[in-house]
């Protein structure tokens, strides 16, 4: 049965409605999107069309007006009324539109500007070397609490430092913290200890007996001896120890240790490292002045501080050797800061340096001898590590017996005079506290891997005395032997000059 014609016509209207509301739909969609894109180029080229915006500095805020430095020099604007001037700080960023007019406030850091060097700061003003000129500044934000020997950044036109800018080179020579090390920690060094609390920790505890006698506190102390005997340690033992005094006696907690790495000290730039060591004196006083000792430690004293015009090194000393000397004479003087120098190379360091009045005391570390050695080990084997076959007593008289031996199996170097003479040197010639500890830590090793594979464990005897032999050997290539005299005088022996060395170590 067909379709009555006006029911069909009806059905393909409805049909084309149909498809003409989806075309409809996709019109409106794209006429939407059209739009949308038309209005995102009307910003573009709105924005694009804007006049630039101009940074300034804010200098202060008065009434409803602001001062700023802007376009080099300094003016004062108005705000437009969504900016609330409550907020804008001295040395603030603003945007200041084409009729100067403040648009925007921008209070987030800005790295822009000049890094300088405070030389003296006080009441919210500083003078700050920049380059080869000096300018007076206000310290605002990040700066406010600058000190002398600070590093800021600094904007020339407004005259203001902005904030402390930290230079980690020089922040990493300066560790101000007190190590954790005590006299109990160093063994067969009694004198030496004995000798540096005379001079470092008496006129720290004992000032009024000092002032009665008008005996000035020496402002420094040299240590040293061959490589290993201990000079770092007792510095940093001096510095807790006479923290620990002090705090006991009613003063400040603790004290300061500035532990000075020489060679890091130097820098190929002209006065910079001149600069440092300034900036190291510098943090020193302000320590100081809390009423805290403040220990300035200078490890390979040597490496920074040679003998001017010895030819042997670039020329920096002669510059660098004059600025410790001025800091450690100078006008400021070193009220409760003592100054500790290491060095195995004493012979190259500036005799200026080591005169009376400046390094004052100078205390000499030996290579220990058997009783010292004894002592030395004692502080890592005692009866809280494992043992075998004997007490921890027992057991380092027979290592020490072993080491300090003048018989055939330990001859180390046969050497040869200048005068003609010769002599032969045994290990124990050069042991050191390191080595001594050396032997126990291989010891204590040989025992864990024993343990680890099923034996009894323990530090032994035979283990000692491998570890002594094994040390023995690990050591006989370090003699230089193409320089002998040099080689001498870094080991620690000083007497007649050196002029050939042979090797004396069998297998």
């Amino acid at each position: 049965m067909t379709e009555p014609p006006l029911e069909r016509r009806l059905t393909e209207a409805r049909a084309e409605a149909k498809a003409l509301a989806a075309q409809n739909e996709t019109l409106t969609r794209t006429l939407r999107e059209a739009r949308t894109q038309l209005v995102t180029m009307r910003e573009t080229l709105d924005r694009l069309g804007s006049p630039p915006l101009t940074r300034g500095r804010v200098l202060g805020v008065v009434d409803e007006f602001v001062d700023v430095f802007v376009l080099g020099r300094p003016m004062r604007v108005v705000a437009a009324g969504d900016v609330d001037l409550s907020a804008l700080a001295i040395g603030d960023l603003v945007l200041l539109n084409e009729s100067l007019v403040i648009t925007a406030h921008r209070p987030d850091a800005d790295p822009s500007g000049e890094i300088g060097r405070v030389v003296e700061a006080a009441d919210g003003q500083a003078i700050v070397a920049l380059g080869q000129d000096e300018v007076r500044v206000r310290l605002v934000a990040g700066a406010a609490g600058a000190a002398a020997g600070d590093s800021v950044r600094v904007e020339r036109g407004p005259g203001l430092a902005l904030e402390v800018v930290t230079r980690q080179r020089v922040e990493e020579l300066v560790l101000t913290e007190v190590p954790d090390v005590t006299y109990a920690d160093i063994g067969g060094l009694a004198p030496q200890i004995e000798a540096i609390h005379d001079a470092v920790e008496l006129p720290f505890l004992h000032r009024d007996r000092f002032a009665a006698y008008r005996l000035t506190p020496p402002k420094g102390v040299l240590l040293y001896g061959p490589p290993g005997c201990g000079k770092t340690m007792i510095a940093k033992a001096v510095a807790r120890s006479l923290g620990a005094q002090l705090h006991a006696a009613g003063g400040e907690p603790g004290s300061i240790f500035i532990n000075v790495k020489g060679p890091e000290l130097l820098n190929k730039y002209v006065g910079e490292s001149e600069r440092q060591v300034r900036l190291i004196f510098e943090r020193a006083r302000q320590h100081a002045s809390s009423g805290r000792p403040v220990i300035v430690f200078f490890d390979e004293m040597d490496a920074l501080f040679r003998t001017r015009g010895s030819g042997i090194s670039s020329d920096v000393e002669s510059t660098v050797v004059p600025q410790l000397l001025s800091e450690l004479d100078g006008v400021v003087g070193l009220d409760n800061v003592i100054v500790i120098g290491a060095s195995n190379r004493e012979d190259m360091i500036d005799p200026a340096i080591l005169r009376a009045g400046r390094l004052d005391v100078k205390i000499k570390l030996d290579r220990p001898d058997a009783e010292a050695a004894h002592d030395i080990m004692s502080k890592y084997l005692d009866a809280r590590v494992p043992l075998s076959g004997g007490t921890a007593k027992q057991l380092i008289d027979v290592v020490v017996a072993d080491v300090y031996a003048r018989d055939e199996r330990n001859e180390f170097l046969e050497v040869e005079y200048a005068h003609g003479g010769s002599e032969v040197l045994y290990f124990a010639d050069f042991a050191s506290g390191a080595m001594l500890r050396n032997i126990v830590d291989r010891a204590k090793r040989y025992a864990i891997k024993v343990e680890l594979a099923g034996g009894g464990g323990g530090v032994t005897r035979d283990g000692l005395l491998r570890a002594a032999r094994d040390e023995f050997h690990e050591n006989e290539d370090l003699a230089n032997l193409t320089s002998p005299d040099d080689w001498a005088r870094i080991s620690g022996r000083r007497g007649e000059r050196i002029v050939w060395v042979r090797s004396l170590v069998r297998d």
